[in-house]
């Protein structure tokens, strides 16, 4: 079964899909809505190793006016276990409704 998944961070990196999904995943430009972007830092091992990066991106609900970009990715549902896997307690998932008006899963701040 194809899922749809909402990526506005790390997710977008080709060595973080590698890493999680043994491919790159195929998507295009979206957005979401209502939300806006903060950073979290980052303490897990294994996350800072695929990422390189410290800092990760995190949606805390906003307003009608906030729009956050990204890309919207086709994954099956066993990726979609593996990014469970990859994201921190910091985050958690929810289907949420894109500018384009498909719904996909998105990690929010928990």
């Amino acid at each position: 079964m194809t899922e749809h998944l909402f990526s506005y961070g790390t997710l977008r990196q080709e060595e973080v899909q590698l890493a999680s999904f043994g491919r790159l995943l195929k998507g295009s430009a979206d957005a979401l809505v209502g939300w806006k972007q903060e950073m979290v830092e980052i303490t897990d091992a294994s996350v800072l190793a695929r990422s390189g990066k410290r800092h990760h991106p995190i949606l805390v609900p906003g307003d009608a006016a906030d729009r956050v970009p990204g890309m919207v990715f086709e994954v099956t549902s066993e990726e979609l276990a593996a990014a469970d896997r990859y994201e921190v307690a910091d985050y958690r998932r929810v289907a949420a409704k894109l500018a384009s008006g498909l719904t996909a899963w998105v990690y929010v701040k928990a």
